[in-house]
């Protein structure tokens, strides 16, 4: 039914769009006159010919010469454009006739006529039946002409015949047919008649256009492919009905137009109803009347091949919006599905149950949305099927697949809410048996056992346990099996563990009522003699106390933990496989269609850079083209193409071959890139000349040579445009690596491509730097050598200098300076972004020096100020201190860690060179030499003056030769600062390249201690210190916290043992940090300097 839709609908507007065409071409097959009216309007208003509309008696048209003196003057081309106008003003049948021309020489003379009679028969486009020659009535000339007359009739090779008068005229033609001046009836205004002719033929031509007009619009209707996508669908409807209403205005003109000339045409009939019309206004008036009625039924058939294209485009709109909603509430239903399946209607109790069916109700009530949504887009399908949609065949499945979703879904509800009633339903029924159980154990222990020894004692207690076992069958559970049986469905072996519990304990507690009742029974039949009433000890107190409640409670608490484990999706194998498989599938040609980009694209690559270095750089060594090169640019290739070529020769050579073999495998692309990456760093000497190239271009950019090589390679672009290809080709790299590794998870060379777009991006970044680098303006020494660039940006700075013991703040202190940073190995350059104007273009950034710092002197404070944005980096004992500010936390944790890595790294070849030296010595106890800071000379020496005082204090044991050992530096920290009873400071927050082991050995004692870095508190109750406070440590209290008194300020507070660890230096008189293996006392500070001399490294293991 759907295909005979869509096939009628394809016919009927097929027919239509023929019919339109087939009425437009009627028109536009109309024969154009070869010359309008507007165009010769001058040589008409002259009137030496006219065409009055009269016929002679066969039916020929009628065309008059009337009096023109300057006949002879005429121009031959205004004598040949009138005639061959007048001669195609009758209709074809009846121009084939032939013509009559009557010619009015009544006032001229022999020689004259005899002229116009030539000129006439040399320059007559048609046939002329009868040429009819009004001669001059003068005596003289009449006679003259009658005499030559028979002499040159011979020449004019018409036939011509010589009239005295009007009265002879009259037996030609009906007078009728001639107009007044010639003794006939016709009124003739020879302006009236251009008039019309020129308003005629304006319409005429009107009409052609309008209908050449619809008919390119109506092929463009016919051709156009219906969008795939809403949006487009929308715009092209839009766009179609604007163009549509441009056309019915078009028409309505030119049919306003044509009434207009046809009520002019009419005009003399309803003036005057004896008014006798000519053949002519005849034709006119038909000609008019036909193209009004074409332009009717063009208009017909233009707006019925309109209403069937604009329904096509309205459903198709409609098809598209149904699609796309239909796509949406899929994803939405199949997320709900998933939901639901991965839900676990799995309880180990009645409060777990409860919780359980609590999600799942709201499952339940997201569900109902996602379900009224979707079943209202199949009904809205539905009605696009009952409207005759084309697309029936499409629409219908998708309601199908909709409704067949939902009831999916509403039955995966169904079976769990199902589920989970009838588990909730076996849940009470176990705690309702417990619980009798618990009551009866309860009621057991309760009796009071000193009145059971009186019979009526016993039987009262007899009676009541009677009572409460008539009550087992409401309560308890009656078979096992059966109860396995109905609620099989549900029955977990958590839950059949609980049910097999429950039996257990029912027939346990039957068991105690039976050997109760058998004792009551007895104390009941006999009296027995008098005892001594013992009541027995109870079991139980309470129910609440009870220890089978304690081990219920345990069980489902234990039962709870293990259901919040238990939770897991269901998963169709086989429809997961075969999803996984088709999944592989499409990846594998997106993957492919990836790798057709990166090879295409490089292919162009190549060929543009060819191009360039063809064209214009080989260009500049052509002698012919040396008048055209300025002078400025004589000897400039290298610095306006860099190394171009040597990045074609490696692209054509190397890389382009070596892609193409990853064509059939392209998650292998990445050995490729990693095999090469260090041939693409030729793109850095290339970018960091860019600067340079585009200057030397801007000053040259409009001359001749540029213009003319641009000219012969026929490139709308300039050679700017294409300098820049190698900047954006190494850019292009990353996307598609990108776009390959989304395609690649799992697939042998994924970690390959991972490792290839690290690799192209560190090389962006290293490019990015470079060009920062480059612009570096002012440093007097050689960038080089300070080491490899390892960051840059853009901070706030503030500074202060200490000159004794004083801070000195720079006076614009609450302003910061705008400072560019650059991380090298070795020093730490602070820069001044400024930025030039060159010329009108963009902007170019320059960076003026303004300070370095050598990193081999250099501490950092962490955190500064209380602001997570801001770190301090300083040197020389922090006489002179940068605070400095990010953007952002996470970019001032970056350059931190980055500043750590590197004074690390120094750190570690210290050690490294120290522990080479000692392995190169034949005594390990030998003393060392190495470079190091001032700071690390001083604090060595007080080191060692304490341990030669310790060491003669202390009595010398056997292994006393033997050196003491470390596992590394003792407490190394991360800065340094000068102080008098102190050699170092640190950064107050973390140690650096400290062990793990030296770090948990170490431990506070009571005693003096001075700080070797500032610390704010964190805290109402905490105390804050300054670098160089010696503080007291009085006693240890809980959660690692210290009772700390600061001698110099009088204040006292707790402060973290954590925190101190950072912040503390033995004072001369205080006890040092103890640590666990009994290492060295003493505490090694640095800044990772390296440019003194320490001479004794007996306290650090080789």
């Amino acid at each position: 039914m759907a295909v005979n839709r869509v096939s009628q609908l394809c016919f009927d507007i097929t027919r239509l769009w023929l019919q339109l065409k087939m009425m437009t071409d009627e028109i536009l097959q109309t024969e154009e006159l070869p010359l309008c009216a507007a165009k010769i309007g001058t040589e008409l208003q002259k009137q030496f010919a006219t065409l009055p509309g009269g016929r002679g008696t066969d039916g020929s048209p009628i065309m008059i010469f009337p009096e023109f003196p300057a006949f002879s003057e005429l121009k031959e081309d205004e004598l040949k454009n009138v005639l061959n106008y007048l001669i195609h003003v009758p209709s074809i049948a009846t121009s084939g006739v032939g013509f009559i021309l009557v010619i009015d020489r009544r006032l001229d003379r022999w020689a004259a006529v005899r002229a116009t009679l030539l000129r006439i028969a040399g320059s007559f486009p048609a046939n002329v039946n009868l040429v009819l020659v009004l001669r001059p009535t003068t005596l003289v000339q009449r006679a003259l002409s009658d005499f030559l007359f028979k002499f040159s009739k011979d020449e004019f090779k018409m036939k011509v015949v010589m009239l005295s008068s009007v009265t002879d005229l009259h037996a030609y033609i009906d007078p009728g047919q001639l107009t007044t001046n010639l003794g006939g009836v016709q009124e003739y205004c020879h302006e009236s008649w251009i008039s019309h002719r020129t308003a005629i033929e304006a319409f005429a031509l009107m009409v052609k256009t309008t209908a050449h007009t619809l008919q390119a619009f109506g092929t463009e209707l016919a051709e156009t492919e219906l969008p795939n996508d809403a949006e487009a669908t929308t715009i092209l409807l839009h766009s179609h009905s604007l163009k549509k209403e441009k056309m019915k205005e078009d028409l309505q003109v030119s049919q306003s137009q044509g009434v207009r000339l046809l009520e002019c045409i009419n005009e003399p009939f309803q003036t005057d109803i004896e008014y006798h019309t000519t053949h002519d206004e005849l034709e006119n008036l038909a000609t008019v009347q036909r193209l009004l009625g074409q332009l009717d039924e063009t208009e017909t058939a233009f707006d019925d091949f309109w209403e069937r294209h604009r329904s096509k485009l309205e459903q198709c709109l409609q098809l598209r919006h149904f699609e796309q909603h239909f796509r949406d509430v899929r994803s939405q239903l199949d997320a709900t599905l998933e939901r639901l399946r991965g839900f676990s209607e799995v309880s180990v109790n009645p409060a777990h149950a409860d919780h359980v069916l609590g999600e799942l109700t709201c499952h339940e009530e997201k569900a109902c949305d996602v379900l009224d949504y979707a079943l209202s887009l199949a009904s809205k399908g539905d009605g696009l099927i009952e409207s005759a949609h084309y697309a029936e065949d499409s629409i219908r499945p998708k309601c199908c697949e909709l409704r067949a979703m939902c009831e999916d879904i509403s039955s995966t509800l169904r079976d769990k809410k199902e589920f989970l009633l009838t588990a909730m339903e076996l849940h009470r029924l176990l705690e309702k048996a417990s619980r009798w159980c618990e009551e009866g154990i309860y009621l057991l222990a309760s009796q009071p056992m000193d009145r059971c020894q009186s019979q009526d004692g016993a039987e009262a207690a007899l009676q009541e346990l009677e009572r409460y076992l008539d009550t087992a069958p409401l309560h308890t559970l009656i078979n096992c099996s059966a109860i396995c049986c109905q609620y099989e469905p549900v029955l977990t072996s958590q839950l059949k563990e609980q049910v097999e519990r429950v039996f257990q304990k029912q027939s346990s507690v039957q068991e105690m009522f039976d050997k109760r009742l058998i004792s009551l029974k007895k104390l009941a039949a006999k009296q027995t003699r008098p005892v001594q009433p013992v009541a027995p000890r109870p079991e139980v107190k309470s129910p609440h106390a009870s220890p089978n409640q304690q081990r219920k409670e345990r069980r489902y608490s234990a039962d709870n933990a293990l259901c919040r484990k238990v939770e897991s999706p269901v998963h169709n194998g086989s429809t997961r496989h075969a999803s996984l498989s088709e999944e592989e599938e499409n990846l594998a040609v997106l993957r492919r269609h990836v790798m057709n980009e990166l090879l295409e694209t490089e292919r162009v690559y190549v060929e543009e850079l060819l191009c360039v270095l063809e064209g214009y750089a080989a260009e500049m060594d052509n002698p012919s083209m040396a008048h055209l090169i300025p002078s400025i640019l004589l000897s400039k290739k290298d610095i306006l193409f860099g190394n171009m070529s040597e990045i074609y020769q490696f692209h054509k050579r190397t890389f382009l071959k070596d892609l193409a073999a990853y064509t059939n495998c392209p998650e292998l692309v990445g050995r490729c890139f990693l095999e090469r990456m260090k041939d693409l760093q030729i793109y850095e000497a290339y970018c960091q000349n860019k600067p340079r190239s585009e200057s030397l271009w801007r000053q040259c950019s409009d001359c001749a040579f540029f213009q003319e090589c641009q000219k012969k390679l026929e490139h709308k672009l300039g050679l700017d445009s294409y300098l820049l290809k190698p900047v954006q080709r190494i850019t292009k790299y990353q996307l598609l690596l990108k776009e390959l590794l989304k395609y690649s998870k799992g697939c042998e060379g994924c970690d390959d491509l991972q490792e290839a777009l690290s690799s192209i991006l560190g090389i962006l970044k290293a490019v990015n730097d470079s060009m920062h680098l480059i612009a570096i303006t002012g440093y007097e020494g050689n960038l080089s050598e300070l080491g490899r660039l390892l960051m840059q940006g853009s901070f706030s700075v503030w500074t202060e200098h200490k000159k004794g013991h004083a801070k000195v703040k720079d006076l614009a202190r609450f302003k910061p300076m705008q400072r560019h940073l650059f991380l090298h190995e070795k020093a730490l350059l602070f820069c001044k972004k400024r930025e030039e104007n060159a010329e009108g273009y963009e902007k170019a950034p320059f960076y003026s020096f303004k300070h370095s710092l050598n990193m081999s002197a250099v501490g950092i404070t962490e955190n500064a100020k209380g602001d997570n944005k801001k770190f301090e980096v300083w040197c020389n004992s922090r006489e002179e201190v940068f605070i400095v500010q990010a953007a952002t936390p996470e970019i001032k944790t970056s350059w931190v860690n980055e500043i750590r890595k590197v004074l690390t790294k120094q750190l570690k070849a210290c050690r490294d060179a120290s522990q080479q030296k000692s392995c190169d010595s034949p005594n390990h106890t030998t003393n060392y030499s190495i470079s190091l800071s001032p700071f690390w000379s001083s604090s060595l020496k007080n080191q060692k003056k304490q341990e030669d005082k310790k060491a003669e204090a202390s009595p010398v044991s056997d292994n006393s030769s033997t050196p003491p050992k470390h596992k590394g530096w003792s407490k190394v920290l991360l800065s340094v600062d000068a102080c008098e009873e102190n050699d170092g400071y640190s950064s107050g927050e973390e140690t650096l390249n400290s062990d793990p082991e030296d770090d948990t050995g170490q431990k506070l004692i009571p005693g003096k201690y001075t700080m070797v870095a500032d610390s704010e508190k964190t805290g109402s109750h905490e105390m804050s210190v300054r670098s160089g406070d010696v503080v007291q440590l009085i006693r240890e209290g809980e959660e690692g916290q210290w009772f700390v008194k600061n001698l110099r300020s009088s204040k006292e507070g707790w402060m973290a043992q954590a925190n101190l660890l950072g912040l503390i230096s033995e004072s001369k008189s205080s006890h040092s940090l103890s640590n666990s293996d009994d290492s060295v006392s003493g505490n090694l500070s640095t800044s990772s300097s390296c440019s003194a001399t320490y001479t004794s490294f007996s306290d650090i293991k080789p």
